[in-house]
C-alpha cells in the first residue's frame, strides 16, 4: 500500500508495522510529528489491550528514555523521540542502555536541526552514537526511514543494543511516496530478561558489560559493512570518491541527475560513490575506495564533520579528504543541492552562503495576539522598570519571543530549565531583582529542580511561571504539570503565601504588577503563576466544542 508521508510519519508507520508496542517522547521540532501519528493511529485505538500501543507525552526526554528502557526490559519493542538538544537530558539514560544492552528492541529516534530553524544550537547526534558505541542509521529518503524501523528494531534484538535513527529537519518534514508492508508485525510477548545482572549497574556488573560492549564493535563494523543501506559503486574516474551520507545523498543524485542542466560543470561527477547511512563507519568499503585508487575524497554530509573527521584516520595520508572542514562545503548550516553542486564542480566559492532573492520582506517571529505571554510581559516589564538594574533570565517556549519586539523583556535565555538556576545564580552573586520566567510544560521538564534549590538556600528570586495550559511552542501536545503546578511549587517547599496566581489579561493589569511588586519585596523564592490558555489550543477547544 503507497501512502504520501513526511519523514516524521514515515518513522511512526515503520514503527507500528514493525511491532511497536509504546512511544515515548517529549515534543520538540522537528520529531514532534512522529509520537502525533502514532496517537492518531488505528493501531492505537484498537480494542485489544494487547494491541495496543503505549503513547503518552512524557516530562522529559530522560524519563522518556527510561520509560522505553523498562519496556525494552519485558521484551516489548519500544520507541523514544526527541529533537537533538533532547539527546543532552537523556544523556544519562542513554549512555548506560549501551552498557546494559536491550531485551526487547529500543530505538532512539534523534531528529537534528541543521541551521536552527528552532533551536539554539546544531549539534550532530551521531556524536552520541559514537560516544555511546552503538550503531546508528541515517536514511537518506522517506521509503528508508519507514524500511530502516525494521531493520532497526530486528538488529537491536539481534545485538542486543540501542539504536540510534539520526534524521534531520528536512527528512523530518518533506513528504514523499512511502510503500508499506500489508501484513503488519504482532508485538512481543511480555518477557523478562534472563541475566537481570545486565541491567544492575553495580561497578562489577558494569565493568563485565563494558567489556562485552567493547567486544561488540568488530560484529557492528561488520553489520555495517553487511547492511543493505551501505552501498559503494566504482566511478570511471576511481582517483576521485565522493562519501555522502543520510539526506545528502539525495542531493548529491540531484546535483548529478541535472549535470546537464546546471550552470555548474560537475568535474567530480564520475567519482566513485560511497553511500553511508548506517554506522559504524564501514571499513571494508573504505578501504575498497582507497584500493581503487581513490587519491581525492569529498564528503558530503548534514550537519557536523563526523564522517570527514574519521577518515582522515582511516586512509593514508596521501589521500586528500575534503568536505566542510576544508571549505569544500559550507562549514554551517543544512546542504542544499546547489551548495553540492558547487562542491562538485571545484569552485572556489563552494563556502560563500548562496545569494538567496529577496522576494518577500523579512517577517521575524511574534507572540500571537491574544497570547496571554503578551499581557505577562506587560506587567513585568513595568515592574522591571522601577528597579535600576533588574535581570529577566527567560527559558525555551513561545515566551522566548518575548526577547523580540515590542517587549525586549529577556536577558539571557541558554537551554531549558536554566531560567531558574541562572536566576538563583545571579541572586547569589547580589543581582536584585532577579527574575526567572519559564512555561508551564518547560517546568515540569526541568525547572522543578532549579526551584528545589531556589527553595534550599533561600534565593531571593521571582519565578514567574506563564502557565497557557499545554505545550505551546510545538503545537499544543498535553502539559505534563497541568493542574498541578501550585501543588508542585508548595511541595517543593515554597511558602503557600508566595505561590501566587494571576490571570494575564489588560482587565487585570494594575493586580498582576501589585502582586510582582509584593514579591519583589519578599526577601526569599516567590512563583506567580500568570494562568490563560493558549489563544491556539482554546480556538482549537472552541471548534471542537461546536461540532
Amino acid at each position: 500500500m503507497k501512502h504520501l508521508l513526511l519523514g516524521d510519519e514515515a518513522i511512526a508507520q515503520g514503527a507500528i508495522d514493525a511491532g511497536l508496542s509504546g512511544v515515548y517522547a517529549y515534543p520538540g521540532t522537528p520529531s514532534t510529528e512522529i509520537t502525533e501519528y502514532i496517537q492518531l493511529s488505528e493501531k492505537r485505538k484498537g480494542d485489544e489491550a494487547k494491541d495496543k500501543i503505549f503513547c503518552q507525552w512524557a516530562t522529559n526526554e530522560k524519563t522518556a528514555m527510561e520509560g522505553a528502557l523498562g519496556m525494552s526490559y519485558m521484551g516489548k519493542r519500544a520507541l523514544v523521540c526527541m529533537k537533538h538538544v533532547g539527546m543532552n537530558v537523556c544523556a544519562d539514560a542513554f549512555m548506560n542502555a549501551a552498557i546494559t544492552g536491550v531485551n526487547g528492541g529500543l530505538v532512539v529516534v534523534a531528529a537534528d536541526d541543521p541551521s536552527m530553524h528552532s533551536s539554539q544550537n546544531e549539534q550532530d547526534s551521531r556524536f552520541y552514537a559514537k560516544f555511546a558505541m552503538i550503531p546508528c542509521l541515517e536514511p537518506s529518503n522517506q521509503q528508508e526511514a519507514y524500511d530502516m524501523m525494521h531493520y532497526a528494531f530486528d538488529l537491536s534484538e539481534s545485538l542486543r543494543t540501542p539504536i540510534l535513527l539520526r534524521v534531520t529537519t528536512r527528512m523530518a518534514h518533506s513528504r514523499a511516496v512511502v510503500e508499506t508492508m500489508d501484513t503488519p508485525r504482532e508485538q512481543n510477548e511480555l518477557s523478562a530478561p534472563e541475566n537481570t545482572n545486565h541491567f544492575i549497574l553495580l561497578p562489577a556488573f558494569a565493568r563485565k558489560n563494558y567489556a562485552e560492549l567493547v567486544d561488540a564493535q568488530a560484529d557492528f563494523i561488520q553489520t555495517s559493512e553487511e547492511s543493505q543501506y551501505n552501498q559503494y559503486t566504482k566511478g570511471s574516474n576511481p582517483k576521485k570518491a565522493i562519501v555522502t551520507t543520510g539526506i545528502a545523498y539525495n542531493y548529491l543524485m540531484e546535483a548529478i541527475g541535472e549535470a546537464s542542466n546546471t550552470h555548474y560543470p560537475l568535474s567530480n561527477s564520475e567519482a566513485s560513490i560511497l553511500k553511508i547511512t548506517q554506522y559504524p563507519l564501514p571499513k571494508a568499503l573504505i578501504d575498497q575506495m582507497v584500493a581503487d585508487g581513490a587519491e581525492e575524497i569529498l564528503v558530503m554530509e548534514e550537519g557536523q564533520p563526523v564522517v570527514e573527521e574519521l577518515l582522515r584516520g582511516m586512509v593514508p595520508s596521501s589521500v586528500a579528504v575534503k568536505g566542510r572542514l576544508t571549505g569544500d562545503l559550507p562549514r554551517m548550516g543544512e546542504l542544499t543541492p546547489d551548495s553540492v553542486a558547487l562542491a562538485l564542480s571545484n569552485s572556489e566559492a563552494s563556502n560563500s552562503p548562496l545569494p538567496i532573492p529577496e522576494l518577500v520582506v523579512g517577517r521575524p517571529p511574534a507572540l500571537c495576539q491574544g497570547c496571554g505571554h503578551r499581557d505577562m510581559y506587560a506587567a513585568l516589564n513595568e515592574v522591571a522598570r522601577e528597579h535600576e538594574n533588574a535581570k529577566i533570565f527567560g527559558d525555551i517556549g513561545c515566551y522566548t519571543l518575548g526577547a523580540l519586539s515590542p517587549f525586549h523583556a529577556i536577558h539571557a535565555c541558554v537551554e531549558m530549565g536554566a531560567s531558574i538556576t541562572m536566576a538563583k545564580g545571579a541572586a547569589d552573586a547580589g543581582q536584585f531583582p532577579s527574575f526567572a520566567v519559564i512555561g508551564d510544560s518547560t517546568f515540569t521538564h526541568s525547572g522543578m529542580t532549579g526551584l528545589l534549590d531556589c527553595v534550599n538556600s533561600k534565593a531571593n528570586v521571582v519565578v514567574l511561571i506563564s502557565d497557557n495550559l499545554t505545550t505551546g511552542m510545538t503545537g499544543g501536545q498535553d502539559s505534563a504539570g497541568t493542574g498541578r503546578l501550585e501543588a508542585i511549587c508548595e511541595g517543593l517547599g515554597v511558602e503557600k503565601e508566595h505561590v501566587r496566581v494571576v490571570v494575564p489579561l489588560p482587565k487585570n493589569m494594575e493586580e498582576i504588577k501589585q502582586v510582582l511588586r509584593e514579591e519583589v519585596a519578599y526577601n526569599g523564592t516567590s512563583v506567580v503563576i500568570a494562568r490563560r490558555e493558549c489563544i491556539q489550543t482554546l480556538k482549537r477547544h472552541l471548534k471542537q466544542n461546536k461540532k
